[in-house]
């Protein structure tokens, strides 16, 4: 099953990549390794904000590192030309929570992501990861997601 059948089957619809939002872009391939620019928390409705610990918890937050992974896919499927099925595997995401200082389920969060790719990519999703705190993230959103992925 292709990695697009895998998505439709989920019910998920990869967005067009996000343009990036100031001056840098948005991946650089490197050989066979896709470096993807840290995604933020973005759905159909726009920025999803907001601060663990603070004014959303885990659950909300988990969802918002979900739809960084859905954005980063996007991005990959530009590097990969449109074929998605290029993709071999997801090789690290460091992911970054908008969260107050005494907020310490940060793993939590990003597993939103590692969950979703997971789910999407079988084995091939599984990856390295590190997931920090930030005292505050872009625009205020709550998740921001970088990745490395190889590709053929």
């Amino acid at each position: 099953m292709s990695i697009q059948d895998r998505l439709e089957k989920m019910g998920v619809s990869l967005p067009d990549a996000p343009a990036p939002a100031a001056n840098y872009v948005p991946f650089v391939t490197v050989d066979d390794i896709v470096y993807v620019s840290g995604q933020i928390s973005t759905d159909e409705n726009g920025l999803i904000l907001g601060k663990l610990g603070e004014n959303m918890d885990v659950e909300a937050g988990a969802a918002a590192a979900r739809r960084c992974a859905i954005n980063l896919l996007a991005q990959v499927r530009a590097a990969c030309e449109g074929d998605l099925d290029r993709l071999v595997r997801v090789v690290k995401l460091t992911g970054f929570v908008n969260s107050t200082a005494g907020f310490t389920d940060q793993p939590k969060v990003i597993n939103g992501a590692s969950d979703f790719l997971v789910e999407a990519l079988g084995d091939a999703g599984r990856h390295a990861r590190s997931a920090v705190s930030a005292a505050s993230l872009p625009l205020g959103v709550a998740v921001e997601i970088e990745g490395i992925f190889q590709i053929r």
